[in-house]
């Protein structure tokens, strides 16, 4: 079992929330005690079965705790910025409360959490297939409960676990998380973080040493595309963080309703939402003295420009979302769902590790998904301004920049992996074409093209097959060019301590994190406080024994094998 308290403790401790009591009195429930709870509801939070919600921003729900909890990990910089003492993995209640029991809730928390309905668009076209009504009110958190919001060091935070139980928008599911989704979800977040890539966080991991469920995977070496046998797994429970979870199927599902008057005041409730929106992530920069008209338009701007940055970033590090929908588009402009998610290794645009993704999906196809995902995010916000035709102008200005938007951040972000003081498109499309022929290794490649070398040698070794004499002639030809451009940008060894931050020297590899999971269902968690250290620094050049295991090329054996190359979303 890995010690919680193996790291020293800082040297504000003794300032620290080190109880559960002092914990449980930073709860301030602004969604519940704001937005509208579902008036059908059961009152003692025990709806847990599959079922239509009409209306209600949220279902209060009781989660179903995992029996047998057992600590796995948790994240120290997290608590350390929520103002966390280690201390408090190890207190009992603490760890009730986070492996789903809430009746060690104690005033002024409720022993009742929430889960939150949302519509689901898949590339800009609505869908309500998912839906087992057929009619769209049934979809939202099927296994997602949230259980505390609150205030911690000045800010505000809300905390949902993964694989919390069943919810009303189960869809006849078991509403629980798996130990091998649930180290994957909890390593990444924290990874992305690291990584500088506006994300959800991971606050703790716990399994249960008893309870079971059986769900599809890939038998060992397997090169299926599709699951071909039943594992049972270990359940677990991933606490993620994050100022809220909003996302924009909600404002989706609400537009829908508020357009097609499926209840009365239903614009009211989008209205409401919207206004909950700009007060969870986008208070600190929209005027609260702004009319409600003015605040969307500026809300609408503001996320436009978190939402092409995100992607941009994603691009940078070689993440792939896998399945960008509406309902996995964070509305606050960061990454969310961590469920078909994959790093680019052998790079390849058309990238993507979900069996369900497709190349709609693809790596270098996400700007392309995100303009679909801004495009329900503004279709949501007309509503509320069809009597204001300057707003609603302004608002479709916006929506029509969104794809110049885009491509300047994703322009801005190549200059940047380049060392480059500006974006030189035929640079970047030869570079792109060349690292296609040579099969390289995409982190690998740019973290290697940061010590800005003058010769071919060193790129080699980021390459999974060797190099002809005429293409090797024409990366001769581009690196000279290259070195050349950016040695008219200044200092070379500053350039490359830059390019250093901006190309990670360690990059998700999921034949790395197979193991990590693996021992986990073991009960040896040795390999996930290895990753989490590991992932905690990915720009810095770390031991010898590190590098050699995290920084190399992946084996042949690995490509094509189910669960690691390629997965589905069993979790």
């Amino acid at each position: 079992m890995v010690d919680p308290m193996s790291t020293p403790c800082s040297a504000f401790e003794s300032s620290l929330i080190k109880t559960f009591d002092e914990f449980s009195q930073r709860v301030d429930y602004s969604l519940m005690d704001s937005l509208h709870a579902d008036p059908q509801a059961r009152g003692d939070g025990q709806d847990r079965h599959p079922r239509q919600v009409f209306s209600g921003h949220y279902v209060p729900v009781i989660p179903t705790p995992i029996p047998l909890p057992e600590y796995i990990a948790h994240s120290k910089t997290l608590f350390d910025e929520l103002g966390l003492s280690n201390e408090l993995v190890l207190d009992k209640q603490f760890r009730s409360l986070f492996s789903g029991d809430t009746t060690v809730a104690r005033e002024p928390m409720r022993p009742v959490g929430w889960a939150t309905g949302y519509a689901l668009s898949i590339y800009g076209t609505e869908y309500i297939q998912q839906c087992p009504f057929g009619t769209g009110n049934g979809y939202g958190d099927g296994r997602a409960i949230s259980v505390f919001e609150g205030l911690l060091k000045g800010r505000r935070w809300e905390m949902q676990l993964k694989g919390g139980g069943a919810t009303p928008y189960c869809r006849g599911a078991d509403g629980r998380a798996v130990l091998r989704s649930s180290v994957r979800e909890f390593l990444a977040q924290e990874y992305m973080q690291a990584l500088g890539v506006p994300t959800s966080r991971s606050l703790t991991l716990y399994v249960s040493r008893s309870e079971m469920v059986r769900r599809p995977w890939y038998d060992e070496n397997s090169t299926s595309i599709d699951p071909d046998i039943l594992v049972d797994n270990p359940v677990a429970i991933t606490t993620r963080v994050a100022p809220s979870f909003l996302r924009v199927g909600q404002l989706e599902l609400f537009a829908r309703r508020a357009r097609s008057n499926a209840y009365q005041g239903a614009l009211n409730e989008l209205q409401m939402l919207v206004k909950h929106l700009v007060e969870r992530n986008y208070l600190e920069v929209i005027d609260p003295s702004l009319t409600f008209t003015d605040q969307v338009v500026e809300l609408a701007e503001l996320f436009r420009g978190r939402l092409t940055s995100l992607v941009a970033n994603w691009m940078r590090v070689g993440y792939c979302q896998g399945n960008f929908n509406s309902d996995n588009c964070a509305a606050g402009g960061f990454t969310l769902d961590y469920g078909p998610f994959g790093f680019c290794e052998l790079f390849d645009p058309r990238f993507q590790p979900w069996t369900g993704g497709g190349d709609h999906f693809s790596f270098f196809n996400q700007p392309v998904a995100a303009e679909a995902n801004y495009q329900m995010f503004w279709s949501a916000l007309r509503p509320l301004l069809t009597d204001d035709t300057e707003a609603l102008a302004r608002l479709d200005q916006i929506r029509e920049g969104f794809s110049e938007a885009m491509s300047q951040e994703i322009e801005a972000m190549w200059a940047k992996k380049l060392g480059l003081n500006s974006y030189d498109a035929t640079l970047v499309n030869e570079l792109l074409h060349l690292m296609i022929l040579s099969k390289v290794d995409y982190t690998i490649f740019f973290r290697k093209l940061s010590h800005i070398p003058d010769q071919l040698t060193t790129l080699k070794e980021s390459f999974y097959l060797p190099s002809s004499e005429q293409v090797e002639a024409q990366w001769a030809d581009w690196l000279q060019r290259w070195r050349a451009r950016i040695t008219s940008c200044g200092d070379l060894r500053v350039i490359s301590t830059a390019m250093k931050r901006i190309n990670p020297k360690y990059s998700w590899r999921e034949w790395l994190i197979t193991p990590a999971y693996k021992k986990a269902e073991q009960g040896d968690y040795h390999l996930v406080k290895e990753l989490q250290d590991v992932f905690s620094n990915p720009y810095d050049e770390q031991s010898f024994e590190v590098e050699k295991k995290y920084d190399r090329l992946k084996p042949k054996k690995f490509f094509n094998a189910g669960g690691i190359s390629h997965y589905s979303c069993s979790s």
